[in-house]
């Protein structure tokens, strides 16, 4: 690795299941194997780790989003690949992150793993589909909580029409384009 290295925030937002970290892990590894300082922020270690205690309100989202950029633009500044597999389901949170990095001159790319819920439900990785439609939880996402998708992300992923490994590959091309990889 080079001292030089450009740090990035890449932010992974998408419904619970889209396939957000799956993507994020797998890229980590092919940028590891390219020399690259790479972390990545996984949504729910953040929410055991960092933000134990916040429930899932509006305001306990939003603070945990912001957390959440806080961390990622303070690796990104220091050469690290930051990896963010997080739902984040509101705009203005997620254009606060933006905000953040801006100020500190640090690059933010959002990617929408846009993956309808349809898909979601079925591949349905914790659970909470199941849960929520049994009358066990509510609140979830893109069900009976909002979800704002991005207008206009950096990238668009639909990862129920390629594999993980096109995915990682699609973003690894705009991390590239960008100068990033």
């Amino acid at each position: 690795m080079s001292v030089t290295e450009t740090g990035a925030t890449i932010w992974l937002t998408g419904l619970p299941s889209a396939g957000k970290t799956t993507i994020a892990y797998e890229l980590a590894g092919q940028l590891r194997t390219e020399g690259h300082r790479v972390e990545v922020l996984d949504g729910d270690e953040i929410r055991e780790f960092l933000s134990a205690g916040l429930g899932f309100s509006r305001e306990d989202r939003h603070t945990n989003v912001a957390r959440i950029g806080f961390v990622a633009e303070l690796l990104a500044a220091n050469g690290v690949k930051v990896l963010v597999p997080v739902i984040a389901p509101f705009a203005d949170s997620r254009e606060a992150v933006r905000k953040r990095h801006a100020t500190e001159s640090t690059t933010y790319l959002e990617v929408h793993v846009a993956t309808p819920v349809e898909v979601c439900s079925v591949r349905d990785v914790k659970g909470l589909y199941a849960k929520q439609a049994a009358g066990e939880i509510s609140g979830l996402t893109g069900v009976d909580d909002p979800y704002e998708a991005p207008e206009s992300p950096d990238l668009r992923i639909e990862s129920h029409q390629q594999t993980v490994q096109e995915s990682a590959a699609a973003l690894h091309a705009l991390l590239t384009e960008r100068g990033l990889a």
